[in-house]
């Protein structure tokens, strides 16, 4: 049923780097961070100097047989606690090894009060061109209860900054289902970002993970959080209204046309990608690797395997680095790719294109996959259309979730989809004994 040729062996053209600093730890984030303060920056951080050492040392390592990357996403943390020559060097390290394309989509995460216009202009000045800004929420009360470092004045001294030097590509993010959140206070979230009219918008919604501030506070769906019903109505509210001026591309990313992030449509279509950097994951030669998560590990980890990447697998076989259950090897399969290219490209607004999965899987699988969902269909969440990926190809059916319902009960779609599909077991997770 599965060709093992479908795993894209490909050399990556995309590149995720993570800067882990905070100024402080959100309340909902389970993200691999280092806090550093509200006055630490990257000219006066020592950690933070040390790291883009250790951080430059790996991209070094990296071996890199292609063309030069399409897109770099400096993500975190909060990028924008670099310096402007710690971020140029790290720009030229990635150029000089990897190389990058004259026309590539350089991200930078900011948050609000992390910059001011000197700052941002360096980091223009370097390669950026385009910036994500992580305003989260226009009430100052919720701000605080989400231990956000910024205010609702910060967010608009970040925005006037990004229109003074002239950045068009820039990205906003909101997230629903707060603590205390209200309908109203939604709206008035969402009509803020219309009057900004930002090229890109993300509308998450919260996630309690068990290891976090909101995780020890709160149970999902009790109060002070909305209950599942309020939180599918607000997804419903903000969809609405971003489609009034956006096109809804992925469940929750929505653009203006030609704005799409083209770093994370990689991800959704499940493409190769390096990732460095603490806690950072990336995808080569068929292989997923996750760094370690703290950066004493992570330096370890450097130090001990060159940070070669796959080509460092015996690195675990040491007894100090064993890796944990986030930081370990994948090899990648057949059924493993099957299950990532439904579970990622069932996100995206396009869906899953049936003539490659026919190519890549066999009429069969694709046929025990429509039937598993024709149900679901006949509930108005799944759909076959047919789509015009490209300009100069040929329109193919392509399996998607409608919006907003099917991407409501995305989790649930997949969740049968998966529960029907009888895969083999061939995906092995390499720890301190398998290689």
């Amino acid at each position: 049923m599965l060709n093992e040729s479908c795993i894209n062996t490909e050399t990556p053209t995309a590149a995720y780097v993570h800067i882990p600093f905070c100024r402080r730890r959100c309340y909902y984030c389970d993200f691999a961070v280092s806090v550093v303060g509200d006055r630490r920056h990257g000219e006066n951080s020592g950690m933070m100097e040390e790291y883009v050492d250790f951080l430059r040392s790996e991209i070094l390592n990296q071996r890199h047989f292609g063309p030069p990357l399409k897109t770099v996403f400096f993500g975190g943390g909060t990028p924008s606690l670099l310096s402007v020559q710690q971020f140029d060097r790290l720009i030229k390290t990635i150029s000089d090894n990897l190389g990058i394309a004259s026309d590539a989509e350089i991200s930078v995460e900011m948050d609000p009060g992390t910059f001011d216009l000197g700052k941002l202009q360096g980091f223009v000045a370097a390669g950026a061109n385009r910036v994500s800004v992580g305003v989260q929420a226009f009430q100052d009360d919720l701000l605080r209860l989400c231990g956000r470092s910024h205010t609702v004045a910060d967010i608009w001294r970040a925005i006037d900054l990004i229109n003074q030097v002239g950045v068009v590509n820039f990205s906003i993010d909101l997230i629903s289902g707060l603590p205390h959140q209200t309908p109203e206070m939604m709206q008035e979230s969402l009509d803020q970002v219309l009057s900004i009219n930002p090229a890109h918008v993300s509308h998450y919604d919260l996630i309690v993970e068990p290891q976090t501030a909101f995780g020890r506070y709160y149970k999902p769906g009790e109060f002070p959080l909305p209950d599942d019903q309020t939180t599918a109505n607000l997804y419903r509210q903000a969809q609405k209204c971003l489609t009034s001026r956006f096109k809804h591309y992925e469940i929750s990313n929505y653009a203006r046309p030609g704005f799409e992030c083209r770093h994370n449509l990689v991800y959704w279509h499940n493409q190769p990608y390096y990732g460095f950097g603490m806690g950072a994951a990336s995808y080569v030669g068929g292989y997923r690797l996750t760094r370690p998560r703290t950066r004493d590990r992570y330096y370890q980890w450097l130090q001990s395997s060159g940070g070669a990447g796959v080509e460092s697998l015996r690195v675990f076989h040491s007894a100090d680095l064993a890796p944990a259950p986030t930081e370990a090897i994948a090899i990648i399969l057949g059924s493993d790719i099957l299950l990532e290219t439904l579970m990622l490209g069932l996100r995206l607004a396009s869906g899953v294109d049936l003539v490659r999965l026919q190519q890549q899987f066999g009429q069969e699988t694709v046929s025990q996959i429509t039937d598993i969902l024709k149900p679901l269909g006949d509930r108005g969440w799944v759909e076959v259309v047919s789509t015009q990926e490209e300009p100069d190809q040929p329109a193919t059916p392509h399996l998607r979730l409608t919006d907003p319902e099917g991407f409501l009960f995305s989790n649930t779609i997949l969740a049968e989809l998966f529960g029907h599909l009888q895969l083999s077991e061939t995906s092995t997770a390499i720890g301190t004994s398998a290689v």
